[in-house]
């Protein structure tokens, strides 16, 4: 059994503690939150041990694993109070803020021998997973384009103040929503050479980003990026991934993989020429515990079993969040450069991170 702690207790902490909980190979030694009524409540009715303080829960209960499920910018100090007392570490997305604090943490872990993954569960969708096959496989020769979409119905009017709507917090539809295509991305086609024409735009928020839109650059092609999470027209978040090689083109969403190949192309076993539709439930395993969908409790597993293993190198690790960290903070970069074009060349049209496009578009006057 893996004695594993829980801190942060919002939306995904809870579903993380639901799930891990319910693992069979997994003890829950005590979680962690600011909320008082909150463990109270979890104290009463589940029996775990319940802390306001992290460091006083690692020195006590001596998890073995430690789940971090808080805003971004607290999840550097935590993890490293978790490495300095050989503590295997899951954290959600994005790792951390600064990608240079991302590199130092992933060495940290790896000369401890630590157990690292971070939460980026599309790459346990089985219609995600069948794409990085397919390529690896070949299948569509070497990609030349390709465009990754995250919509989603997040915010959709003035918002409050919250961490997500702060940038310094790790706030903003960059880090809480765009990391998730982002994170395909490089699994997919590893990092990019350089970014460009980056746009953070705010539509209802007063301080961050509501949409985004990049390019990337790769040696033999481009990438990219869209994302929007004041798209009132999705019921919840959708992720896309659509790929284009000299042999065909694969579009993949959390539902299907949707295959073409010419007939040059290598033609895996159990695909043909032309079209190809593969689903997502004939492509997973069904998991111990269903909550939000079976790749939430597929990566739990997988990091509860890389530690009885001892699997230091494995998906999702720190090492290869760090990539996705650098790739944000490149985009971010390349975005306020743009804002700083436009300020010193007097341009009449505000920077989109502040004004929004529609708010640049009204101030345009006709035969202007």
């Amino acid at each position: 059994m893996i004695d594993v702690g829980v801190v942060g207790l919002g939306k995904m902490g809870l579903s993380h503690l639901a799930m891990i909980k319910a693992h069979p190979d997994v003890n829950v030694v005590g979680v962690c939150d600011a909320t008082g009524y909150l463990l109270d409540i979890l104290a009463k009715y589940t029996g775990v041990r319940t802390f306001k303080d992290l460091h006083r829960m690692l020195d006590e209960a001596r998890p073995q694993a430690l789940i971090i499920a808080t805003p971004t910018h607290l999840h550097a100090g935590m993890i490293r109070s978790a490495i300095d007392r050989g503590i295997h570490v899951f954290c959600e997305k994005p790792l951390v803020i600064d990608p240079a604090e991302s590199a130092v943490l992933t060495d940290a872990a790896a000369a401890r021998g630590l157990v690292t993954q971070v939460g980026y569960h599309n790459r346990f969708v089985g219609a995600f997973r069948e794409v990085h096959r397919l390529l690896e496989l070949g299948a569509v020769g070497p990609v030349s384009t390709a465009l990754a979409e995250a919509y989603g119905p997040v915010v959709l009017k003035p918002s409050g103040h919250t961490w997500r709507s702060q940038r310094a917090t790790g706030g903003g539809c960059l880090y809480d929503y765009a990391a998730h295509p982002l994170n395909l991305l490089t699994w997919y086609l590893g990092a990019p050479a350089s970014v460009s024409g980056s746009q953070l735009t705010s539509i209802f928020s007063a301080q961050i980003d509501d949409a985004v839109a990049s390019t990337l650059h790769y040696s033999g092609g481009t990438a990219q990026i869209v994302a929007n999470w004041s798209d009132e027209s999705q019921r919840k978040m959708t992720t896309k991934i659509t790929l284009w090689g000299a042999h065909g083109r694969i579009y993949a969403d959390r539902q299907e993989i949707q295959v073409y190949l010419r007939d040059t192309a290598p033609i895996p076993d159990g695909y043909r020429a032309g079209w190809n539709v593969r689903y997502t439930t004939e492509l997973t395993e069904a998991p111990w515990f269903y909550l939000r969908g079976e790749e939430y409790s597929a990566q739990l597993d997988a990091f509860v079993h890389r530690i009885i293993d001892g699997s230091i190198e494995g998906e999702n690790d720190f090492a290869s969040a760090s990539v996705t960290d650098r790739v944000i903070a490149m985009i971010s970069e390349d975005a306020a450069r743009d804002d700083a074009r436009l300020t010193h060349t007097g341009s009449s049209r505000q920077p989109t991170a502040r004004r929004g496009l529609g708010a640049a578009l009204r101030g345009l006057r006709v035969g202007s």
